[in-house]
């Protein structure tokens, strides 16, 4: 497609490589397919490491795919260390089995390299081959080498780090609170100068098509804003200059071999946030320093419509970014799944997409690099929508970047929090013909599914879709379904759910149990911890112990249980301590605490007047805490030991929920827990999630 169109008269002068590179720029590509290099680096040991078997794993079987162009990452994972064979930056010889990780696999980078090859060689001549576009994607940030320590170095960490720890953006001691500390630092002008070298010496080795400039993998280039802060225009103005240095290197590489070199980014979809963090995007456009724009990653700030509409502004393509998702904690519906990825692409396509690029997907057999590229042929496919479909956060980049988020954000780990007498709303983006498909002879049926576990009594939750009222759903391995009918619309669909109030509860019933005999189960949710942090059954409690006094070495198991802070709520726990500080913690929605636990006693923590001293170590003890309003009292073995009628205050900083578990940072602790019971009325409920689910039959008589 690509090498075949080329233009037949040589390339005379500047203008008319600007005007092929535009010609070039407007060809269609329908998928481009990411390859992050990890073929090479993470190559099976039990194959001989030839061009053949390495093209295999990842490559070879799209030759009769949608794919019209390959972005090979050569790793360029810490910065300047790759797999291609580089004079100027390091060479990454080692592989991970040399410390410690993937016995089965090893890096060929060298290998290829000793026989005259390399692995842009390789991906360079099957690319001319198969008329597939060849482009050079370099991680302009790459930090995955974050986990190196002196004393644990990470294969990753380069050696260019270890010469110029002052390039960094923090230290392994004094991390950043946005980004990662071995991020290296923009504002000096020999970063600048050796990420310009780097993708000069590609373009004046290899025959590229097009070389991407991946700014969001991964999103850090200032100490500024790595530290809660903004980038300045000076900051800005320094890539904005390396981007005007790389593009007049690609033409004057382009002039000498008489064809143009493509320069597509990939970055966030917003121009304030890019702003902020030193990527000043809407003005690289505006130059013509860009080709294809790749927008969004991890996650999305904005409708695929704003980001298309962005690149048409300057005349430039637009290849949305359908990335791997990593959603945690999905259940029945799963956004890695064929059917979702139908849905995305169908969107994108609709929003008036140019192409689009497939990030983390590797399987070169999967039926995404056979489907995905065509929107007139995934019309009648069964897809599944979610509201969210990846649900990184821009906060983890740029202080208060989700400020910029214009979608909506929902999924297991960002719940929709549900108020009896609310009510909350959602969008949903649906592009089906359900017109075109009943004149084609397909019957459809859309069902909209709520993830909302814990409610019992699916007549509590009123659900309207565009308006109007859905029929009560059914509840179907722990989600709602409801029909549809025929208020899906093509494009937007408007959810509002109202949860009605919760009956008392059963005096003598639970809400919530947990018996101790193993780690607790779902809906209990534990924090990360740290390896420090040791959990095991013991005698038939539950042993939770914090032995650490570093930065996350603690571990609660939590329960969103949106208690009803007006009626009377109930937490029981029947604990021995071993040594050291545990806590339960509780918010009712209105008022918090945490009951320490401690060889001496318990008291707590907000209100230190409030306390028993006991002997806590020598037996199972049953802590029962009620709260009520401004009232909470502890009852110990029957007994009440504290009376905190009037002192429950108000507030702020606390989810309504429970947690138990060992200790806080730095403090240590170990306790057996026997059972915990919770009992509460309602007032809030998690939705942890919504899908949409489309599915088409041929109607009967129709071929």
């Amino acid at each position: 497609m690509f090498a075949m169109n080329a233009a037949a008269a040589p390339i005379a002068n500047l203008e008319e490589l600007r005007a092929e590179r535009t010609r070039l720029a407007n060809e269609p590509r329908r998928l481009i397919m990411n390859n992050d290099g990890c073929d090479c680096l993470y190559f099976p040991r039990n194959l001989e490491a030839t061009p053949e078997n390495f093209l295999k794993l990842r490559t070879m079987n799209l030759a009769d795919s949608q794919v019209d162009a390959i972005a090979y990452c050569s790793i360029s994972s810490g910065f300047g260390q790759f797999t291609h064979h580089t004079k100027i930056g390091e060479v990454l010889e080692h592989s991970p089995s040399d410390f410690g990780l993937s016995p089965d696999k090893r890096n060929i980078a060298r290998d290829l390299i000793d026989e005259g090859n390399d692995v842009l060689k390789v991906i360079e001549t099957f690319c001319a081959k198969e008329d597939i576009e060849f482009i050079w994607s370099m991680r302009m940030n790459d930090t995955h080498d974050a986990a190196h320590t002196k004393a644990k170095p990470y294969f990753l960490f380069p050696k260019l780090k270890e010469r110029h720890p002052e390039w960094l953006v923090g230290e392994e001691v004094k991390r950043t609170p946005y980004g990662r500390w071995t991020s290296v630092n923009y504002a000096l002008p020999e970063v600048c100068e050796l990420a310009f070298r780097y993708l000069e010496e590609v373009c004046k080795n290899y025959d590229v098509d097009g070389v991407e400039l991946d700014y969001f993998r991964h999103l850090c280039y200032f100490p500024s804003v790595a530290n809660g802060g903004k980038a300045s225009a000076e900051e800005c103005a320094m890539i904005t200059e390396l981007m005007r240095r790389i593009r007049r290197m690609t033409e004057e590489v382009g002039l000498r071999r008489g064809r143009p070199i493509l320069v597509s980014i990939r970055t966030p979809d917003s121009a304030e946030f890019c702003r902020d963090m030193g990527l000043d995007v809407d003005r690289w456009m505006k130059e013509g320093l860009v080709d294809v724009f790749i927008p969004s990653g991890y996650f999305r700030l904005h409708d695929w419509t704003h980001s298309i509409a962005w690149g048409r502004k300057h005349n430039v393509k637009v290849s949305p970014c359908l990335t791997d998702t990593r959603v945690a904690d999905e259940t029945r519906f799963k956004r890695m799944s064929l059917e979702s990825y139908r849905a995305r692409a169908v969107n994108a396509w609709a929003a008036g997409a140019d192409g689009l690029q497939l990030f983390n997907n590797f399987n070169p057999n999967s039926p995404v690099w056979r489907e995905l590229g065509d929107a007139k042929a995934l019309k009648f496919r069964d897809k599944l929508y979610f509201v969210t479909f990846t649900d990184g956060t821009a906060n983890r980049w740029l202080a208060d970047g989700e400020r910029y988020r214009t979608r909506p954000l929902l999924s297991p780990r960002h719940p929709m929090i549900l108020k009896t007498g609310q009510v909350s709303s959602t969008t949903i983006v649906v592009n089906e013909d359900l017109a075109g498909a009943e004149a084609a002879g397909y019957r459809v049926d859309a069902r909209l599914h709520i993830d909302l576990p814990d409610l019992a009594d699916a007549d509590l939750l009123e659900v309207r879709l565009n308006g109007k009222a859905l029929p009560e759903g059914r509840r179907t391995e722990g989600w709602l379904d409801f029909e549809i009918g025929d208020e899906l619309r093509t494009g937007r669909n408007e959810i509002a759910v109202a949860l009605k109030p919760d009956p008392d509860p059963d005096p003598d019933e639970w809400t919530l149990t947990f018996d101790g005999a193993s780690r607790p189960p779902r809906p209990w949710r534990p924090d990360p911890g740290s390896k420090r942090i040791v959990e095991k059954a013991a005698n038939g409690a539950f042993l939770i112990a914090d032995r650490g006094e570093e930065g996350r070495d603690y571990r609660y198991y939590r329960y969103a249980w949106g208690a009803d802070a007006t009626r009377e709520c109930v937490i029981e726990a029947r604990v021995k301590v071993v040594t050291g500080s545990s806590y339960l913690i509780f918010s009712n929605g209105r008022s918090a605490e945490r009951l320490h636990f401690a060889p001496g006693g318990i008291v707590f923590y907000h209100n230190r007047r409030l306390r028993w001293e006991m002997d806590t170590t020598s037996d199972f003890h049953d802590y029962r805490i009620v709260m009520r309003n401004d009232d909470i009292r502890v009852y110990v073995d029957g007994q009440l030991r504290i009376d905190g009628t009037g002192k429950f205050a108000p507030r702020t900083g606390y989810r309504n929920e429970i947690g138990f578990g060992a200790a806080n940072s730095p403090e240590t602790g170990e306790v057996l827990w026997d059972s915990v019971k919770v009992r509460a009325a309602r007032s809030a409920r998690n939705l942890r999630d919504i899908a949409l689910t489309v599915k088409y039959t041929k109607a009967s008589g129709n071929d």
